[in-house]
């Protein structure tokens, strides 16, 4: 998988088309978390220093091939200003006769308006990029949270323009998210949660094939629980998934490893009263795995040298169904191993259990990360020069 990097351009007096993600939370026309913003200066910046003029590209919210004032990407400039220290300019719309006459010089930044405001973005449409692809001469893509869409900004202009390269945090996403899924350094632990067994299947079975251990946990453990003949209450399971279900149990033997015991709880409430559970009641449903799972998991994960991490191990957003997302988030942060962490709940564990700066990678996509550890190219990254 050997693409193109932004180190392998001659940037000099060229203008770069990059395409960011600066799909930021807002509130009230105010951005609340810049990280996404700043996970782009590294390479912002390389391009600045070396001499080129940059157009930033980016969409923000669904707004559905309508102009939505309230997702116009301008707050992002004068924050993105603030953090380069140098002036941002602020395109009217992403394409146009106005826009083209904006092309930056050496060392200025245009942001363009929020690609998604055209219909034809989400469309991939061949003539909407190649209006985007005139305001540049060379693309680099730094959206790896979108790089799993075929969209016009991140599949139609590289394909436009004559090189097409990875920024530095796409670079890095390749590199961990690459040697995860191909070559990991053995024992290889994958740690799968979330609600569905249907939303992860491909990366079950992808990793399957790479990893000494898989840890299941969130709703979707009942679903295999259940195919194995086990009480669930009023668990979330997905009873047309159970043959499914059962060819992977069978398939994994003793790789695979379920909750023994839960938490469980009569509603799914903040302050409802709980339990640890060996065996759900039929009035009880499971919200988080319990101790003696995640004294289990604690074990697998200290033995690893490679952790592949996606979803949460229960109802993480209410207390206290967020404690075996937690403890295992610190015991990833605790271990040697390489860790590679996608997802957003899993990311928000890493963030409350304090370790974010004890994990090797944060992923900066959710679903882009998922479809990568599924075994499936991403759009964004086939659409790059191959070095």
């Amino acid at each position: 998988m050997a693409k193109l990097s932004i180190r392998d351009l001659d940037l000099k007096d060229k203008i770069v088309f990059m395409r960011v993600d600066f799909n930021v939370p807002l509130s009230d026309g105010v951005i609340t978390s810049d990280k996404r913003i700043r996970a782009s200066l590294p390479s912002i910046q390389y391009a600045l220093e070396h001499g080129a003029g940059l157009v930033l590209a980016s969409h923000l919210g669904r707004p559905k091939g309508q102009r939505v004032p309230e997702m116009s990407l301008a707050p992002v400039a004068t924050r993105l200003e603030d953090l380069l220290g140098r002036p941002v300019k602020m395109a009217p719309d992403c394409i146009g006769p106005e826009v083209e006459a904006m092309k930056p010089a050496p060392g200025e930044v245009l942001l363009l308006e929020n690609v998604r405001f055209h219909a034809e973005e989400t469309k991939n449409d061949p003539g909407f990029a190649r209006q985007l692809a005139r305001l540049a001469d060379v693309f680099v893509l730094d959206a790896f949270g979108s790089s799993h869409r075929a969209h016009a900004s991140v599949v139609g202009v590289a394909k436009a323009l004559p090189q097409a390269a990875a920024g530095f945090l796409m670079d890095k996403e390749l590199e961990y998210l690459g040697k995860a899924v191909s070559n990991p350094d053995h024992p290889c632990v994958a740690i799968l949660g979330g609600a569905k067994v249907s939303d992860k299947i491909e990366a079950i079975e992808n990793l399957l094939k790479l990893a000494d251990r898989m840890l299941i946990g969130g709703a979707m453990a009942y679903t295999f629980l259940k195919a194995q003949g086990l009480p669930t209450g009023k668990s979330l399971v997905e009873d047309d998934k159970l043959d499914l279900a059962r060819r992977i149990l069978a398939e994994a033997g003793d790789k695979l490893l379920l909750p023994v015991d839960h938490v469980v709880a009569g509603e799914l409430a903040e302050g409802v009263p709980s339990e640890v559970v060996e065996t759900i009641p039929d009035d009880k449903l499971a919200l988080d795995i319990g101790p003696k799972t995640v004294e289990a998991y604690q074990a697998a994960v200290a033995a690893a040298k490679t952790i592949i991490w996606n979803g949460p191990m229960g109802v993480f957003e209410i207390k206290p169904f967020d404690a075996g997302t937690v403890a295992l988030a610190r015991a990833v942060a605790g271990s040697n191993a390489i860790s590679v962490v996608g997802g957003g709940d899993s990311v928000k564990a890493i963030d409350a259990a304090g370790v974010a700066d004890r994990i090797s990678h944060i992923s900066t996509g959710g679903g882009a990360s998922l479809e990568f550890l599924s075994g499936i190219e991403l759009p964004g990254v086939a659409a790059l020069t191959d070095k």
